[in-house]
């Protein structure tokens, strides 16, 4: 895995929250499992992680003011989206692993 690129994941993500790529692939799986349409299968991990990220960042923060709340709005977001795309990425790595050892 190139350098830059776990640089960037230890800059980007909260390290508390690294472990909801390995839930998101778990989910990932079941839902592919389900016969879900793949196209939609990283939405669906989308709106989950953020979501996932939200209450962990109720659960965390103290909201005060406005700010506070808009701040944690768009921390769970932004979280969200880089933790389910690094599932979707993970997913896609292994997957072109095993092609090429075919």
């Amino acid at each position: 895995m190139d350098e830059s690129f776990v640089t960037a994941i230890k800059d980007y993500i909260r390290p508390e929250l690294l472990v909801l790529v390995v839930v998101m692939w778990a989910i990932g799986y079941a839902i592919k499992k389900s016969k879900v349409n793949d196209a939609v299968i990283p939405y669906i991990l989308g709106v989950i992680s953020i979501v996932l990220c939200g209450l962990y960042i109720i659960g965390t923060c103290d909201f005060t003011t406005y700010k506070d709340i808009i701040l944690g709005i768009f921390t769970s977001i932004v979280q969200g989206i880089l933790v389910a795309s690094l599932s979707v990425y993970g997913n896609q790595c292994v997957k072109q692993i095993q092609k090429a050892n075919e």
